[in-house]
């Protein structure tokens, strides 16, 4: 029968769920006799065919949306809220989270139907009373489900068998009897009993209830089921003393710290109709907070000791100071009483009372038995501290304890010297501490710091002396993913604090290292970021510490190195400090310091007006000779001088027609006869007369000039379009400033006109500069006219045809040309301005010749009188020419 009973409703839920499968709309009659079916089939046969319950029984969405209303989460109402604060003004503002009463916010929900869950086991001490469903199952000569329910005169009626009165009874009870009675009268069955839809009972909740009334709850409900249905309870309600009033005598008293705390529940009892929950107000109450691991104000029972109060709080956190707690205590007059108290002992005397705050300060953070190792180590951090514990102790060995970049010739130490935490500076040589040099490995003393530097200043020296380390290809993806790590957090805080986006492509941003660039002052001849552990960063803080402690009877312990040494600035004076050791600091010496000589200035009896310059010899100070090593004093200045006629590498270039084209270097003084001695000469192609010498400051002044050029013919354009329309001319206002465009984006040579050939006739020199280039173009056979003619072109030389002929084979002039101004620029670069057809006003005796090149400039009265256009014109004549010249060779 029960077979026939499923298999007839699964035909149902069958049709029922094809049916939604192929989008049609159901019928009434198939939705009501789903629904006829128990809840614990119908979730069955819903998980059997996938199949969302609610849509099945025609739960809607905003039926889902009132419900979520209705019966919110535990812990979405915090009665003690102040608001959010999401102003982006104020997102790095610090708040401090107040000391909340304990236990409040578990309740902070809103009023709900909270009952337990259906398929919750029923106790066997449950008394059944009218309106509980009893499941019997049959099983045996015949096999039934019956649900049978308890009427209102507390009768169970089971068919085939008489009713027997059932109310009052336990869970126990009821199924002893009704499993007796099927036995009895059922010959060959046997039942199995269970408690189906439980009745539901109605209490009240009054008092400091958050939503104080009558609530319908499940017969299972306890105490706590009560205070959630009520929305828990009020910002005043006491935890500790709740009361159960039935028939109007207090039944039971529940004191809710022992769940929490305990996790007691002995006096969650189950309630029964009728029953009233009452929540008295709040009690005494006890602030703790501080280094307790539940902070939190706590309400107390008569009689509750400092244990107790501790017990509430977690107990004490290991950092506690418990041998002096203070109590704030509300006075009997306007002001308030601060007593102290010692924890630590079992009888502190201490007795809790309503309104006091107990506060209990952490241990102090600094370490009294520790050293500190700080820098470019593997390991960085405090060290336990004992007597006769060494550096070599802390950094074991140079591969396994330090960083590639560690520098081993300069380390710090720094000792406390007082009560005030002033400090002295011991300088020593890491390398040899690690080998067990006595005078080098320290003995350490408690709070010794020991700090390790970096043998690069610059981040980006640092970085690429590490990819030389990273031999294989995982040791470069690693310092790879490192990085992009690193700018992947940095982007993060820039995105928060709404900082300018920079590059889209991380990749991008490794390659150009934008993000991560921080521009501080200029110091040992650079701007740019430093190296992590380089001595900008770790002196800082020691070198800020230096200048603190310096007083009137106490000179300020610091000295300076400049000059020739690798990282000039100011170093912390070490206790013997000599020069060698300064030298040493500041990362050593360049290649161009003098060792013959060298300065120190100093102050005398603490004053700047009385100062001495005291030379020595650099070379015997650095090995410690003589006389020559005195110890350093607070403020003094050391200048290693440069070699005299000291020169960088000075390299010039060579290139064309000459027997070994390339770059020389040279030493100072060295003239251009000298190099192209060196070089081997001239080849048989060579054109001397032609040759073109460029230099590298003169280039720079070219592009200030056409730079100032560019400004002043824009003034004047800028006058002139006021005066007259622009359009009237044969060129508009935007081609002119396009002109002025090109014309400031044209490249410079920096060429030096010069007469080669006097030159290796000794009749002029010409003393070589770093940078200069010398090129020596191919016999030339033609000569070019440009500017303002119809065709501008070269022409094959001929010693029979004269400047007007060459104009005349170009197709003559343009109607804008001016014909009184042209002007030839010889192949060395010189320029000569023929006299009436074909001389020249410097020369008359010269002739066109091989390479040369015919200039016809354009008449300024087309451009408006602007005065500077000839001037410009010339320029793009003589830059063109030169920038031809040399992309020949």
């Amino acid at each position: 029968m029960f077979k026939t009973y499923l298999g007839a409703f699964s035909a149902i839920f069958i049709l029922f769920y094809t049916t939604i499968t192929q989008a049609l709309t159901p019928s009434p009659a198939q939705i009501e006799q789903f629904k006829k079916l128990p809840r614990a089939q119908q979730e069955a046969l819903a998980r059997q065919y996938g199949v969302d319950l609610n849509a099945i029984t025609g739960s809607s969405a905003n039926n889902n949306a009132a419900s979520q209303q209705t019966a919110k989460t535990i812990g979405e109402r915090d009665p003690y809220a102040e608001g959010s604060d999401t102003d982006g003004a104020n997102k790095f503002k610090p708040k401090l989270s107040p000391l909340m009463p304990f236990g409040y916010d578990i309740f902070a929900g809103e009023p709900t139907s909270f009952m337990p869950s259906e398929s919750a086991p029923v106790p066997d001490d449950y008394i059944v009373r009218p309106g509980d469903q009893v499941q019997i199952s049959l099983y045996g000569k015949e096999s039934a489900t019956i649900d049978a329910s308890i009427d209102r005169s507390g009768r169970l009626s089971i068919p085939k068998l008489a009713p027997v009165h059932v109310a009052g009874m336990t869970f126990k009870e009821l199924k002893a009897l009704v499993s007796e009675k099927v036995s009895n009268e059922m010959i060959g069955v046997k039942a199995f009993v269970s408690l189906g839809q439980l009745r539901s009972i109605r209490v009240l909740v009054v008092g400091e209830a958050y939503k104080p009334g009558s609530y319908t709850l499940s017969s299972l409900s306890t105490v706590t089921h009560a205070l959630f249905a009520s929305g828990g309870v009020s910002n005043i309600a006491s935890l500790r003393n709740i009361e159960i009033k039935r028939g109007g005598k207090v039944v039971s008293r529940f004191d809710l710290y022992d769940l929490l705390i305990k996790g007691d529940s002995s006096k969650d009892i189950i309630l029964k109709p009728g029953d009233v929950v009452f929540i008295p107000p709040v009690g005494a109450q006890v602030s703790v907070t501080g280094a307790v691991k539940r902070p939190a104000i706590f309400e107390l029972k008569k009689g509750e000791s400092t244990a107790d109060l501790l017990a509430m709080a977690g107990g004490l956190k290991a950092n506690a100071y418990s041998e002096k707690v203070t109590v704030e205590r509300a006075g009997k007059g306007d002001y308030k009483q601060v007593l102290s108290f010692d924890f630590s002992k079992g009888n502190s005397g201490y007795i809790p009372q309503d309104g006091d705050v107990i506060q209990i300060d952490e241990s102090s953070s600094a370490y009294n038995n520790a050293v500190t190792l700080i820098g470019a180590v593997t390991r960085p951090g405090d060290y336990s501290w004992h007597k006769g514990k060494r550096v070599a102790d802390m950094v074991e060995s140079v591969r396994g304890a330090l960083l590639p970049q560690a520098d081993l010739t300069y380390a710090l130490l720094l000792r406390e010297v007082d009560v005030y935490g002033n400090i002295e500076v011991h300088q020593f040589n890491l390398a040899e501490a690690i080998a067990g040099n006595s005078a080098h490995n320290l003995s350490l003393q408690p709070r010794d710091k020991v700090i390790v530097f970096s043998r690069f200043e610059s981040k980006t020296a640092e970085q690429n002396a590490l990819k030389q380390l990273a031999l294989t290809e995982a040791e470069q993806k690693l310092q790879q993913k490192v990085k992009l790590w690193h700018l992947f957090e940095q982007r993060q805080f820039e995105k928060h604090v709404g900082a300018p986006r920079q590059s889209a492509n991380l990749e991008e941003e490794v390659a150009s290292d934008s993000l991560s660039r921080v521009i501080v002052e200029k110091q040992d001849g650079y701007k740019g970021d430093y190296a992590t552990f380089s001595r900008k960063q770790l002196l800082a803080q020691v070198v800020n510490q230096l200048q603190i402690q310096a007083g009137a009877g106490e000179r300020i312990k610091l000295v300076e190195a400049n000059g020739n040494v690798r990282f000039p600035g100011v170093y912390p004076l070490a206790k013997n400090m000599t020069i060698a050791e300064l030298v040493i600091a500041s990362g050593g010496l360049t290649e161009s310091a003098y060792l013959e000589q060298a300065e120190i200035t100093r102050s005398e009896s603490g004053t700047n007006t009385d100062v001495q310059h005291i030379t020595f010899n650099l070379q015997d100070a650095l090995k410690g000779n003589g006389e020559q090593t005195p110890l350093l004093q607070s403020k003094d200045s050391l200048n290693v001088l440069t070699v005299p006629n000291w020169q960088e590498n000075i390299k010039v270039t060579l290139r064309g027609e000459v027997t070994f084209p390339g770059q020389y270097t040279i030493r100072r003084g060295e003239t251009i006869n000298d190099v192209i001695q060196r070089a081997g000469g001239f080849s048989s192609y060579a054109a001397i007369n032609a040759a073109v010498f460029t230099r590298q400051s003169i280039k720079a002044q070219e592009q200030k000039h056409l730079q100032r050029l560019t400004n002043e013919l824009r003034k004047d354009l800028a006058s002139k379009s006021f005066e007259q329309s622009i359009s009237s001319n044969n060129l508009s206002y935007d081609e002119m400033s396009r002109l002025i465009a090109d014309l400031s984006a044209m490249p410079t040579i920096g060429r030096l006109v010069i007469d080669l050939e006097e030159i290796l006739a000794d009749e002029q020199e010409l003393v070589l500069q770093n940078g200069d280039a010398l090129y020596i173009p191919s016999k030339r056979d033609s000569v070019s006219v440009i500017g303002e003619v119809n065709y501008a072109t070269s022409h094959l030389y001929s010693n029979k045809t004269d400047l007007e002929a060459y104009i005349r084979l170009s197709g003559g002039t343009k109607a804008r040309a001016d014909e009184e101004r042209i002007y030839v620029i010889k192949a060395d670069g010189s320029v000569y301005v023929p006299q009436n057809k074909g001389w020249f006003a410097v020369n008359t005796g010269h002739q066109i010749e091989p390479g040369d090149t015919i200039v016809v400039p354009l008449d300024t009265a087309h451009m408006d009188n602007l005065t500077l256009w000839s001037t410009a014109t010339q320029i793009f004549y003589q830059i063109g020419v030169g920038v031809a010249a040399i992309s020949g060779i």
